[in-house]
């Protein structure tokens, strides 16, 4: 018999790939994202395969012992028979979900398992909100009511309590926070990669219940005959990937055995302690694919050897990070830069990072914010975080060049009929619209940086009846009296000039203007 360990290292597989899965979420979806979200779904996919043959292999020794004695385990087996359809029919659900959502994005032929368009923000949430229905609620209502039967069957009261947190449809602290529901933080602008990322990770929670109870309704009945006779070695490594520099660790297991007996472990050709209880810990000193080969003896009771062989590798990859501003590829010197950071396999509370000139501050989990302190030509962030064993990793630097912030435009500030706001940046304009400015504004609204600028003086030139021209000064960013005389004088047809303006940035730098603004009276 096949039993999952509540604390087993392919649970904590599971649990780390989501990890992966949440850490990669950010505002800007890059490909390097992407094809993280491709990654991990292939990894998770895999796992529910294995799940799948796994709980399949338990419900048939418990069908098989059944059909040898119906009485006796009558109770177990009809118990199955509800877990094994309840099971079926949210996972086939979930499974109708994924197809929709990429359908939506990819057309009518579209596979889950072969995006075309992984960066869809759209698709997810029309199929589970829009056009009527809420197949987001359906789903959540779905989840309880499978947790709270499922549960109840468990007679471990440490399985019921990993079953209801990997079943939890409980809103997060951040959604509470952004007034979602729960649904909403899930499939709300959420990329189609992630979202059917976010549901093959619950079908995989889904198998992995459904194979904790049948194990747990297999205890229940006398199935010792049964253990002799589907003995299997098994690989059950924590991740079968692994960055460069942490540990490799693999569970090699018998699938059913005799605990009056302790199997011997041979492991790519060396013996296997017993005080290692199974665990096989390898070094990753370097990057590539590796075996993980061998065979366990365990003793028959007619003296004999039962022999099992095993196979399986697992992959070291290097650290990465992720680092990428959200405005554009440079800093710039004096302002807040909003920067997505994110490291593979890291939760982002794990991660640090610095900036060679100015300040690198945390705004939430995946947003940090850079203010360098100076024009530069060249300038790195660099990412560590902290492993499970305590040390501290250096996944990723990146650099990028400061500079300074571009002028900004001037402009008179208007507001149409509806009370709307306008720029008026140059042209033709009525004396008396003019003559209802208060003053002259500055600001960079290149639909990036969208930066205000302080107006501290500026020239209002024109020529008066002889030609000569008149030069007068503000008062600060408003229009002077002396500047409100002069426009209450101009004619059908007058030019006037906005010029010399003065300004102050939000990077504290003060500047003269080199452009200037024409005013042409109608």
């Amino acid at each position: 018999m096949a039993s999952n360990d509540p604390n087993s290292p392919r649970q904590k597989m599971i649990n780390l790939m989501y990890l992966v899965f949440i850490a990669m979420l950010a505002l800007n979806v890059s490909s390097e994202v992407l094809e993280g979200f491709e990654l991990v779904e292939e990894s998770l996919l895999r796992s529910v395969k294995a799940s799948t043959q796994h709980n399949d292999r338990i419900f048939d020794n418990l069908e098989s012992y059944h059909d040898s004695n119906p009485e006796k385990t009558k109770e177990w087996y009809e118990k199955g028979l509800q877990v094994k359809m309840r099971t079926d029919s949210l996972f086939n659900y979930t499974q109708d979900l994924k197809t929709r959502i990429v359908r939506k994005s990819d057309g009518k032929n579209g596979n889950p398992e072969h995006l075309k368009h992984p960066d869809d923000l759209n698709a997810a949430y029309e199929v589970m909100f829009e056009h009527g229905k809420n197949d987001g609620a359906k789903l959540k209502s779905e989840i309880d009511n499978y947790r709270e039967f499922i549960t109840s069957l468990v007679s471990d009261t440490s399985i019921q309590s990993i079953i209801s947190k990997n079943l939890s449809t409980e809103t997060s602290a951040k959604a509470k926070e952004n007034k979602q529901s729960w649904e909403e933080s899930l499939f709300w602008q959420m990329p189609v990669a992630a979202s059917i990322t976010l549901l093959t990770k619950l079908q995989n929670d889904i198998r992995y219940a459904e194979g904790e109870v049948l194990g747990d309704l297999l205890k229940n009945v006398d199935v010792l005959d049964y253990r002799v006779n589907k003995i299997e070695a098994s690989v059950i490594p924590e991740s079968q990937i692994v960055m460069q520099g942490t540990s490799y660790k693999a569970n090699i297991v018998l699938s059913a055995q005799d605990s009056t007996q302790r199997p011997k472990i041979f492991i790519n050709g060396k013996f296997l302690p017993e005080e290692a209880n199974g665990l096989f810990v390898a070094g990753t000193s370097s990057t590539g694919t590796f075996p993980v080969e061998g065979y366990i003896e365990i003793p028959r009771s007619d003296g004999s050897v039962l022999r099992r062989d095993f196979s399986s590798q697992y992959f070291v990859t290097q650290p990465s990070a992720t680092i990428a501003p959200i405005m554009m590829n440079v800093l710039y010197a004096g302002i807040d830069n909003d920067i997505s950071i994110a490291a593979s396999g890291i939760v982002s509370q794990n991660i640090t990072a610095t900036i060679t000139n100015g300040t690198l501050l945390r705004k939430n989990n995946d947003v940090w914010v850079a203010k360098p302190s100076k024009v530069s030509a060249e300038d790195f962030i660099t990412v560590h975080a902290k492993m499970n064993d305590g040390r501290t990793v250096e996944m990723g630097k990146k650099s990028f060049r400061v500079r300074a912030l571009p002028d900004p435009k001037i402009y008179l500030p208007l507001t149409d009929p509806n009370g709307n706001p306008l720029k008026y940046e140059g042209g033709g304009i009525s004396r008396a619209t003019l003559i209802g400015i208060d003053g002259v504004k500055a600001a960079i609204d290149d639909g990036i940086l969208n930066t205000p600028f302080s107006v501290l003086k500026f020239e209002l030139v024109s020529t008066d009846g002889l030609g000569l021209t008149v030069t007068e000064i503000s008062d600060g960013a408003r229009f002077s009296e002396r500047q409100k005389t002069a426009i209450r004088d101009f004619a059908r047809g007058k030019r006037a000039y906005i010029r010399g303006v003065y300004v102050k940035g939000p990077d504290g730098t003060e500047r003269t203007l080199k452009s200037a603004l024409e005013i042409i009276i109608n």
